[in-house]
């Protein structure tokens, strides 16, 4: 289906003053056109997709604005109005007093075609939320997925801004059958929707703007209900909903759990660490890029899993071209790919050891001896040839300081989850000594084993070059090491009695540790300034 936009411009254009209509007719690009600003003492505006133009020199003046607003509805609690039985939205800005004094006519679009990228996923039936940016298409989205999904099912749209619908008591043309329950305040938001399910028997809702957390909770119930969800809520990615604490429950919550101590060692984490907490309520996830760009998470409760552990999932890429056809692809993973093939696939390696077995040949496991006057920091490459990647199994060995070390030494290095798709595994000496099971497994595999002492940077540095086998060169900075001892000396003065302790300036993954070690030492921390000079100030309360 080839993209047809209507936007019933005419009757948006017949509330703005004569000069300002004029300018917008003389640009001729509706199709593109966002929105009209009009503030009091400044010139009026125009937002299209690819940029911002002065419509007219002089200044908007309090009988401009008097005369738009007495031509549109009454204005909401929630300060917008609309046009009757149109798709534009009028956004008021108020001074003390309660007077407008600025507008933002922001163009509603009944764009056919636009849901073609996502059809075959609201058709399967399945919970779908939408995320994006302010503009870049959400409601418009979500309009055509009513109207198509109306033609065979029963659809009931919740509209608290009359976005979805038009203003007016009769929905726009654009819904096609779905039917529509208007929101009185936006309050009460959750309460319509509860309504919605209880009294219409509809099969699909659909709700604009989920926001607050009473309507968080009404979609999860509306979802528990056996029926179809589609939404869009207040973000831009997965990571967003993670963060936001109201509407994290939309993807199942997040919760501390404390693990055991094989299991915390198999996931080489901290005993305590995120999880999900419930089912999420949404089953896939959109999120637009671009107008005809969107990323899709066709599994939530694997998508925001594997993000908590530290493997974020890479979406599966969707692009709309001018003909009308559909493109998908699936981006390249950064983290926690597993790797087709066979193992060992990239020919023998040389493992460096001291003299502590032989070069990973029939599971041998070489110790890691790290050179004491090296500092972990100070490493820089010196080898230009091109790298195989490798993919290695930690076992007990802190994941973040691994990815740490892997950036900074610039190798393409890769932690996986599943020993199945290592080429090594890495562990501490006190594990190895123990014979651990996955341990025993890799030696079994004829998978080389590396055994670092301890958990430091530097042993892990030292590990990282080793594999690679690559040179090192010395550079001034101050090692990780140093600054964590600097740290654990500073949590000492405020235990003393010391009040505030500035830390030195330190990028964000150290002070991201150097507040967990405060944190556990049950004091306080804070970060201050701006990078490269951001550092932690530790308090004694």
């Amino acid at each position: 289906m080839t993209k047809k936009i209507e936007n019933d411009l005419m009757v948006l254009l017949d509330i703005l003053p004569a000069e300002i209509r004029r300018e917008i007719d003389e640009i001729n690009d509706t199709d593109n056109l966002v929105e009209v600003i009009m503030d009091l003492g400044r010139v009026p505006t125009a937002r299209y997709t690819a940029e911002e133009v002065v419509l007219v020199e002089q200044e908007v003046t309090r009988n401009q604005i008097a005369s738009v607003v007495k031509k549109i509805g009454d204005f909401d609690d929630d300060n917008r109005a609309g046009i009757e039985r149109a798709l534009h939205r009028i956004s008021a800005i108020r001074n003390r007093k309660g007077d407008v004094i600025g507008l933002t006519i922001r163009i509603g679009k009944a764009v056919y075609g636009t849901v073609k990228i996502i059809e075959d996923m609201i058709e399967e039936g399945q919970n779908v939320l939408i995320l994006g940016r302010p503009g870049v298409g959400k409601t418009t989205m979500l309009r055509e997925a009513a109207r198509i999904l109306a033609e065979t099912k029963r659809v009931v749209i919740v509209d608290t801004s009359n976005e979805i619908g038009g203003d007016g008591d009769v929905p726009h043309p654009a819904v096609g059958r779905s039917r529509r329950m208007q929101v009185a305040t936006p309050s009460l938001q959750h309460e319509v929707m509860i309504e919605a399910v209880e009294n219409h028997n509809p099969e699909v809702i659909i709700i604009d703007e989920i926001g607050r957390e009473l309507e968080a909770a009404a979609a999860r119930t509306i979802a528990e209900r056996g029926v179809q969800l589609i939404g869009t809520a207040h973000g831009n990615t997965l990571e967003n909903l993670l963060l936001n604490p109201t509407l994290s429950d939309l993807i199942g919550g997040i919760e501390s759990v404390t693990l055991s101590d094989e299991e915390a060692r198999r996931r080489g984490t901290q005993k305590t660490v995120l999880e999900r907490r419930s089912p999420p309520t949404f089953d896939m996830l959109v999120e637009i890029q671009e107008r005809n760009v969107v990323n899709v998470q066709k599994d939530v409760s694997a998508a925001v899993d594997a993000h908590l552990r530290g493997y974020p999932m890479s979406p599966e890429v969707r692009t709309r071209h001018a003909d009308g056809e559909v493109r998908v692809e699936k981006l390249t993973p950064t983290q926690a790919v597993a790797r087709p093939g066979t193992h060992g696939k990239f020919g023998p390696r040389r493992i460096t050891n001291s003299g502590n077995g032989k070069n990973g040949q029939g599971g041998i496991s070489p110790v890691v001896n790290v050179d004491p006057v090296t500092k972990p920091s100070q490493l820089k490459i010196k080898s230009t040839r091109k790298l195989q990647p490798m993919y290695v199994y930690p076992y007990g060995v802190a994941r973040n300081r691994l990815e740490y070390s892997a950036i900074r030494l610039k190798v393409p290095f890769f932690l996986v989850r599943d020993i199945k798709d290592a080429d090594v595994m890495v562990t501490l000496k006190t594990y190895y000594r123990k014979r651990q099971h996955m341990i025993v497994e890799a030696e079994k595999r004829g998978m080389p084993v590396y055994v670092l002492r301890s958990n430091t940077t530097s042993q892990i540095d030292q590990f990282i070059l080793n594999l690679f086998n690559l040179a090192t060169d010395q550079i001034e900075d101050a090692s990780l090491d140093e600054v964590l001892e600097l740290t654990r000396s500073a949590i000492l003065n405020a235990k003393a009695g010391k009040d505030r302790i500035e830390m030195p300036p330190a990028a964000g993954y150290v002070r991201k540790l150097q507040h967990e070690m405060v944190r556990e030492a049950n004091l306080v921390s804070e970060s201050f300034g701006k990078d490269p000079n951001r550092r932690v100030v530790i308090y004694k309360n």
